[in-house]
């Protein structure tokens, strides 16, 4: 079985408490995008992990995709198989790639096995994984709350009928810890995000912001000047995407571009 785990953007990143556990509750929108990876899996007598593309830095039983099936086989007994991913989404960008493996993963070893354990026993699982795991089980638009496995789907895609273009600056890689520690307080000056995107991209610029900016910007200055070429490019709305080091931009398709 082959399938093409794809990545999320957030539109929108707005800190909103440290929590006791040390943890930080926060509010985004979660939303397909169509960078993705190729995932295979097939039955086999013996388990074993390729793969090619981007090159990771982390061993095999530390690839979330390996995490993955051993989860399910700790959970349903499940046997062997052959796994081969080819790696295209950037990683420490804030695309969420891993994730999108992970939970692509159980998926497709449900189907596989016939398990038929449900969406809702499936992100269950995911979230044992990561906190955004859970939001490619369904993989449609999301407003996202709690540390970001809160999910309630939009209805409709805010981007739909423009174009989106990623890029992540070479090189450059941001942590998910650093970024929050450069979060020194709650912005309280947005717009709701549910609220906000129901507006034309082009007011997004003055409406929707991503907190991790303001600190992340000053030590990685070429994560700024990336968003400031899809601006003068002639980007309708641009920002850096989770805590980096990716960043995307709206595009509205109609238009010439600005050269």
């Amino acid at each position: 079985m082959i399938s093409y785990p794809n990545c999320k953007i957030n539109l929108g990143l707005n800190v909103v408490r440290r929590r006791p556990d040390g943890y930080h509750d926060l509010e985004t929108i979660f939303l397909p995008a169509p960078l993705h990876d190729i995932l295979q899996i097939e039955e086999a007598t013996h388990f074993s992990f390729t793969q090619d593309g981007l090159t990771l830095d982390s061993g095999t039983e530390e690839n979330l995709v390996v995490k993955a099936y051993r989860l399910m086989q700790r959970h349903t007994g499940i046997g062997n198989v052959a796994i081969h991913l080819t790696k295209k989404i950037p990683f420490g960008a804030g695309l969420g790639g891993g994730s999108s493996d992970a939970t692509f993963t159980l998926c497709m070893l449900d189907k596989i096995f016939q398990l038929n354990l449900g969406k809702a026993r499936l992100k269950e699982m995911a979230s044992e994984l990561g906190a955004d795991c859970t939001f490619f089980v369904d993989n449609v638009p999301a407003y996202a709350t709690g540390v970001g496995d809160i999910l309630t789907p939009l209805g409709f895609n805010p981007i739909e009928g423009f174009e989106l273009r990623i890029e992540k600056p070479e090189g450059e890689t941001v942590s998910t810890s650093e970024a929050y520690r450069g979060v020194t307080q709650k912005n309280n000056s947005h717009i709701p995000l549910p609220k906000a995107v129901k507006e034309k991209p082009e007011l997004w610029r003055q409406m929707i912001i991503n907190d991790f900016e303001a600190s992340v910007f000053p030590n990685h200055p070429r994560i700024a000047q990336l968003k400031q070429q899809f601006y003068d490019q002639g980007a309708i709305y641009a920002s850096m995407t989770g805590s980096g080091a990716a960043v995307f931009g709206i595009f509205d398709s109609n238009k010439q571009p600005t050269i």
